[in-house]
């Protein structure tokens, strides 16, 4: 049954999802905990395969389970490749979750996303405001696939006494990113724009969209932190939200990424592109009482986080 607080100490822990930027961040802090870390590469077991999960968890049998893979993507991906989005989430997030119950584990984190949260939702998002009203069209399909997620966490929870709870992380960027040209989130697609712009010369930058969206922007090994004291402190069926609690203007974040990046030209902004949800800053409360905030400074996190593409581009 749910119990806090949840010991760490000694247990086997399966990070679903390790070579992403979400899950290689929880290896690096739970790297630092008294813990036996267990992975298994998409090659060995795909998470989309019911009977490929199920017997590798009755193998196994992780006691403690962070689900943090997924197929992910920024606008354009999330609205190009729909299908694809709402079956691999779905998919994972079933067999994952319906295995860790079957295998006795001890305690599950799923972890959604903030675009589960209705388009025009209240600002701050609230945990309570989920299924409140219409999604962000363009992202539907991946919300949906988390949203049945955090459900179905619930559901085991109400039904079998499972100690599953599920976390909301805000836009993350850091280490491990994806800066695919069409398919990258906001931080890693500017990164690499910039970047590029720079070694080039160009004199301009066109960044997507209007520039007047607010987003809020979270380091991801702060979120891996948040993640493993939220596992040791938190055991409730409702979500928490992990962020700063500060957001910012795509514009006004876009000169920041300038600046780090080193690009001094003309930065511009193509309305033709989609903006998306017009704000999404994530309402902290429950996770500041609970004894957790970020600590890693906007600008600061860039530079690391540039530091991390430049490795990449050297490889």
């Amino acid at each position: 049954m749910a119990r806090v607080p949840f010991e760490l100490k000694g247990k086997s822990v399966y990070v679903a999802g390790h070579r992403g930027m979400v899950g290689s961040a929880i290896v690096r802090r739970l790297s630092r905990e008294d813990v036996t870390i267990v992975t298994v590469e998409r090659n060995e077991v795909d998470l989309c395969n019911q009977t490929a999960v199920f017997d590798w968890f009755s193998r196994t049998r992780p006691q403690i389970v962070f689900l943090a893979a997924a197929k992910v993507g920024g606008i354009v991906a999330n609205n190009t490749l729909r299908a694809e989005f709402i079956y691999d989430n779905i998919a994972i997030a079933t067999n994952v979750i319906h295995a860790a119950h079957l295998s006795a584990a001890e305690k599950l984190m799923f972890l959604g996303s903030s675009c589960i949260y209705p388009k025009l939702a209240p600002q701050p998002l609230r945990e309570d405001t989920v299924l409140a009203g219409p999604l962000e069209p363009t992202s539907e399909p991946y919300a949906i696939a988390k949203i049945a997620g955090i459900k179905m966490a619930d559901a085991y929870r109400s039904q079998y006494g499972s100690d599953f709870i599920c976390v909301m992380p805000t836009n993350l960027y850091g280490p491990g990113d994806n800066y695919h040209p069409e398919h990258s989130h906001v931080v890693a697609a500017l990164i690499r724009r910039f970047h590029e712009a720079k070694i080039t010369g160009a004199t301009s930058v066109a960044v997507w969209g209007t520039g007047a969206p607010r987003r809020e922007f979270l380091y991801v090994d702060d979120m891996a932190d948040a993640c493993v004291h939220l596992m040791r402190t938190y055991s409730s069926p409702e979500l928490i939200n992990i962020g700063t609690g500060e957001d910012i203007t795509i514009a006004e974040f876009a000169r920041v990424v300038a600046k780090v990046v080193g690009y001094t030209g003309e930065i511009s902004f193509d309305p033709s592109r989609p903006d998306g949800t017009p704000r999404k800053l994530l309402d902290v409360s429950r996770l500041s009482q609970l004894g957790w905030q970020a600590t890693m400074p906007l600008e600061h996190g860039l530079s690391l986080a540039y530091r991390s593409y430049l490795e990449l581009l050297e490889d």
